[in-house]
This record gives structure tokens, sequence and C-alpha cells, in this order.
């Protein structure tokens, strides 16, 4: 399977996007902050979402592996 570069970029109306680096604009995950969210993060919002995103692609990568240890167990015949 290939390999897909993927770029966090903060979008014209201020949300942050997690999108592929091929040249294609389309946006697979957008994160929204209110504006009283980003006070509260004294306008580091961009790295919250950047924990965020690298939260989510950990979660990916390891339900990945237990599916690829799952295929991999013996199966049990009865």
């Amino acid at each position: 399977m290939p390999t897909a570069f993927l770029e966090i970029v903060e979008l014209e109306n201020g949300d942050v996007a997690l999108q592929k680096t091929e040249g294609d604009e389309k946006q697979l995950v957008t994160i929204h902050f209110s504006e009283e969210a980003k006070e509260l993060l004294q306008g580091e919002y961009v790295q919250v979402a950047k924990g965020m995103f690298q939260a989510g692609l950990q979660m990916v990568g390891r339900m990945q592996e237990e599916a690829a240890e799952m295929e991999e167990a013996p199966k049990v015949v009865h």
C-alpha cells in the first residue's frame, strides 16, 4: 500500500485541517475552534489541533496493527 503524506494546514476561515500533500486540497479532517476556545487556548489552537491529529493517527496505527495481528493469529477450527 502506498504511503500517503499528510500535512496540517490552517484554512482561511481559521479551521485547522489534515490533508494529503500531493496537491489535493480536499481536507480529510477539519477541526473548528470557537472564538471562545481560541481565547482560552491563548491563540495556541493550531498546536492543540496538531496534538489531536497526532493522537488520532496513532490510534489508527494501533488499530491497523491489531487487525494485522488478528489476521496472523491461528484460526481455531471445531
